[in-house]
């Protein structure tokens, strides 16, 4: 069987199926990295909000006095001040101070958001560190497969931040968090 797909007009050019299928693909699907909370959610972030993720020693974040609980400190970040948060404590779940310390280093996903003042018309940029439990990989997501979850199921924290879930084939949910809501709210002192 030929991979072309064949057309009743000689004049149209044919298009292998292959880069039809692949075309269709990349259209609807979306990439997330895909990392943990404790105790036991597993969540998505959209990667195009993903600058780098980070292995942080402990001791290197620095604590700052008079913030919300769930930021951790600052961060010296190729020389620039990286504000830190605790990602699972802000939604809704076990902060790391309350948790038993496994390992010498912090794991953490630098988030970039593009937002705009509201005296300038250009778009700014935002950078903030999100401390997780692990990082997994890559998942591709169909932008259909994604759902509004029950609000019964989960923290009143998390829905600020909620685009939806994404239940696998296997029976497995995964949480999709939206970092420029993230972002939009913190606290504009903290980044």
């Amino acid at each position: 069987m030929s991979n072309v797909l064949l057309s009743s007009n000689s004049s149209l050019p044919t298009i292998p199926i292959s880069e039809q299928l692949s075309s269709l693909a990349t259209q609807a699907n979306e990439q997330f990295l895909r990392f943990h909370l404790l105790p036991d959610t597993t969540a998505l972030l959209p990667i195009h909000q993903l600058t780098e993720v980070l292995t942080i020693p402990r001791g290197q974040i620095v604590p700052i006095f008079q913030m919300p609980a769930w930021v951790m400190g600052a961060y010296n970040w190729r020389g620039e001040v990286l504000w830190m948060v605790d990602l699972g404590h802000l939604v809704g779940l076990t902060p790391w101070y309350q948790q038993a310390a496994s390992g010498s280093a912090y794991t953490a996903i630098v988030l970039q958001a593009k937002t705009k003042s509201s005296t300038s018309t250009q778009a700014n940029s935002e950078m903030l560190g999100l401390v997780v439990n692990r990082v997994e990989d890559i998942e591709w997501c169909h932008a259909d497969w994604i759902q509004s979850p029950p609000s019964a199921s989960v923290t009143p924290e998390l829905v600020p931040f909620l685009r939806g879930y994404w239940l696998k084939n296997n029976g497995e949910m995964l949480v999709i968090i939206d970092g420029n809501a993230i972002i939009a709210s913190m606290p504009k002192q903290s980044v």
